[in-house]
């Protein structure tokens, strides 16, 4: 691809540029200038607000932030936890090191926040049921933290804005169907509406006005049930009516609705629509024809421009954004980028290809260093996406930030050029790097730090897809990795990435096939008589699908010195467990350099009768043999196994390697991940927890010598690097799972984590750059 100045200096701005105008990698691409090109957002910290229960984080009650405010002098962060019936208290003088000021609770559900002056005004719905619903505005001294009036708002109320001169608070009143009755679809009464306050004065007289909106959809006109409301410089509210594909514009200072339209439809191409059933692959090839937009977030950008986040709810949703004029013209809309977008670095949730994609939850704007940014916030990646808006009806892609699971407020603080977004996911119980967060952006002259990797483009224009990067092994010389996908992407593919750009470019794929039966010949070597929850033939065939594609677990990745690649894939199922049976043998493939399945290599089956669901994580080629880690101990066993495999010999042996002990206070366990030569029978490892977030303790390298080292015998080990400090750098919740580490022949050493797809995680992939190890 030829890049010009401006692309370089932009850098992950391209990516965008690419998806939009529709250019292959290696087509020019004309690309618009870019307002403050050597200007961009990174993430500074995150606070995560399990801290606001326990410094350390350690206790499992789960907490949200849903909605943030911020002090008018731009010092103080109000959140809404609705999890917790409270509202919750950041001080960001040093924004790098937000620290707990304390909660505060509201005798309902917060569900939004703006601030007035030295006042937080929070949005609770305090309603006993989807039918007798009520609510309440709460006013909030902000520095003493205690409520000073409460104003009876009576209906549900989902979100909050104040005007600019501070006359006027306008307040959604939603009243929200319940989705268990019937289909869950509207009408279902009471329908909502939106109530203003006139907020002269002092709280305590504050009055308010109701503002009808039934009757001005075409959908549903009895059951308006308003989402989102912003308020432009000239006093008018813009407001969603997300389940009624409707926007309406009201005069606040008369109370009158002075225009109305249907929000529309896009239809979507190349994009990917199905999920089920598996295997799951993410495929931009399919058309939703005339999707509703069912708007969510909705900002004003201007007295006469607005854009929405168009996430949808009942039959729509169009995974983008589109910009509004006040009259109700469409003069842009964001199309399949922000799902080609997503795709291209890795967050693409494919468990909602089916439903809504990525789904855009809300939008934001702030006027940074002279330049107009828009920011679009994808509740299902994870992500914030960032665009000039410098140029009159074209928004252009400047960057993409990782953020803490599903963000839904989004906050531009330009007076101390930060921006924030508050991500209300939060279940320690269930995976400890789920935790709650606020996530804090600063606007810096310095180029953007995320993504790591972005994949070119197919010949049909649409970008590589990927995720879930397993395994990791660096080529013979130059600057080329080679990285895999697990099993979550059912049709496994070796990616080609080039690591001398930034972001590196994920520049090929290569799918595993079997074409001549390798794996269903391996059912001849399988006993006839077997356990009713063995690995048996059945178990063989549905490792390779109709395509010739197949169902592996790739977790470790190795070049073959013969050529092509020897790739260990983890098994499924413990042995003797019927709530897992053994649907998988742990195996060694050797693939050519197209992805072949060249031959399969299998463990002794003494060994295999050991099996637990915790199995092959890493391979190695060194001096004719192949060296694999083992994540866990088997049956039997305190240890991990390193295999070692004699390529001319075809026999095994093992080793076993001293595992550190678990020191998170959520427990867990400590494995081995992946494995790197050194040459020299020396190998480096990595070792973690299953822990992420404020619970990680154990992300390490250490490096073993296999030399005249007996089989059966325990291994030493060296530390070599703790890259729990690396990880941290990152400013975000450390990343639970390092799996992938590579060589490159300069000496560097790459890390790379892999992100589980997307399924109950926030899609973020690092590939780091850890410099020279000190090996010795």
């Amino acid at each position: 691809m030829k890049k010009s100045a401006i692309a370089l200096a932009v850098g992950v701005a391209l990516s965008g540029l690419l998806t939009a105008c529709g250019g292959s990698d290696d087509d020019p691409v004309d690309v618009p200038s870019v307002s403050n090109p050597g200007k961009f957002f990174n993430r500074l910290a995150t606070f995560a607000v399990c801290s606001q229960v326990g410094a350390s984080c350690e206790d499992s009650t789960p907490t949200a932030a849903e909605i943030v405010a911020v002090s008018e002098d731009g010092m103080t962060l109000v959140y809404t936890n609705s999890l917790k019936g409270e509202v919750g208290f950041v001080d960001i003088g040093d924004p790098a090191n937000p620290k707990a000021l304390g909660r505060l609770a509201m005798g309902g559900e917060p569900t939004s926040v703006t601030v007035l002056g030295s006042h937080a005004l929070v949005a609770v719905n305090t309603s006993q049921n989807f039918i007798n619903a009520s609510g309440k505005l709460v006013v909030v001294d902000i520095a003493k933290r205690t409520v000073v009036t409460e104003i009876q708002l009576g209906g549900q109320p989902d979100s909050v804005a104040r005007s600019m001169d501070g006359k006027y608070v306008a307040v959604v009143i939603e009243n929200e169907r319940d989705e268990s009755l019937g289909n869950g679809a509207p009408p279902q009464a009471p329908s909502g509406y939106l109530t203003i306050v006139d907020s002269v004065g002092a709280p305590a007289t504050w009055k308010t006005r109701v503002v009808e909106l039934k009757g001005l959809a075409t959908l549903f006109p009895e059951d308006a049930e308003p989402e989102y409301v912003s308020i432009n410089d000239d006093n008018v509210a813009v407001v969603t009516l997300q389940e009624n594909n409707h926007i309406a514009l009201v005069d606040l200072a008369s109370g009158k609705v002075t225009r109305h339209f249907s929000a529309g439809a896009v239809t979507l191409n190349q994009v990917d629509l199905t999920d089920a059933p598996r295997p799951n692959i993410v495929s931009l090839t399919q058309t939703q024809a005339n999707r509703l937009r069912e708007p969510d977030g909705v900002t004003w950008f201007s007295k006469t421009q607005f854009a929405t986040a168009n996430e949808g709810d009942l039959n729509g949703g169009s995974r983008g954004f589109t910009i509004f004029n006040s009259d109700g013209t469409v003069v842009y809309d964001a199309g399949n980028t922000l799902e080609h977008l997503i795709a291209r670095i890795g967050h693409t949730n494919d468990k909602r290809s089916d439903a809504k994609g990525n789904e855009p939850e809300n939008v934001a704007f702030g006027r940074f260093d002279g330049t107009d940014y828009l920011f679009v916030a994808s509740e299902r990646s994870s992500v914030l996406a960032v665009y000039d808006m410098g140029q009159k009806n074209q928004p252009m892609f400047k960057q993409v930030l990782p953020a803490a699971l599903a963000p839904e407020g989004v906050l531009a603080v330009p007076s101390r050029n930060l921006l924030i977004a508050a991500s209300e996911n939060d279940d320690r119980a269930t995976s400890s790097t789920l935790r709650s967060a606020l996530n804090i952006y600063q606007y810096q002259s310095a180029p953007a730090a995320y993504p790591t990797i972005q994949s070119v483009n197919r010949a049909d224009g649409t970008p590589i897809p990927w995720s879930a990067m397993s395994g990791l092994v660096a080529a013979t010389s130059g600057t080329v990795v080679y990285g895999v996908d697990d099993s979550f992407f059912r049709g496994n593919r070796i990616f080609e990435i080039d690591t001398s750009v930034k972001p590196a470019s994920l520049k090929r794929e290569i799918r595993i096939t079997d074409p001549n039966g390798k794996i269903a010949a391996l059912a001849a070597a399988l006993p006839a008589a077997k356990d009713a929850n063995a690995f048996d033939a059945t178990d063989l065939a549905a490792l390779v699908n109709p395509d010739g594609s197949v169902n592996l677990d790739p977790e470790g990745i190795s070049l073959a010195s013969a050529g092509g690649f020897w790739v260990a894939s983890e098994g499924n199922g413990t042995v003797g467990e019927a709530a897992r049976p053994v649907l998988s043998a742990n195996l060694v493939f050797k693939l050519s350099a197209i992805g072949v399945i060249e031959d399969i290599i299998e463990l002794p089956a003494d060994v295999n009768a050991k099996q637990q669901r915790f199995g092959f994580e890493g391979i190695a080629e060194s001096n004719g043999k192949l060296v694999v880690a083992f994540q866990r101990a088997w049956a039997g066993e305190s240890q991990p196994r390193i295999g070692v495999y004699d390529l001319a010999a075809k026999t095994w042996q093992f080793m076993f390697y001293p595992l550190d002990a678990v020191t998170s206070p959520n427990k867990g366990w400590v494995g081995l991940s992946d494995i790197t030569a050194l040459g020299n029978n020396r190998f480096l490892v990595i070792e973690r927890d299953n822990q992420g977030g404020p619970d990680a303790r154990v992300k390490k390298l250490y490096r073993i010598d296999l030399s005249g080292v007996a089989n059966g015998a325990t291994l030493s080990k060296t530390l070599v690097r703790d890259v729990l400090p690396d990880l941290r750098k990152t400013n975000g919740l450390v990343v639970e799972k390092i799996e992938g580490l590579a060589v490159l022949a300069n000496g560097d050493a790459l890390l790379v984590n892999d992100n589980d797809g997307v399924d109950d995680n926030n899609g973020e992939t690092w590939l780091l750059n850890l410099g020279k190890l000190n090996l010795n």
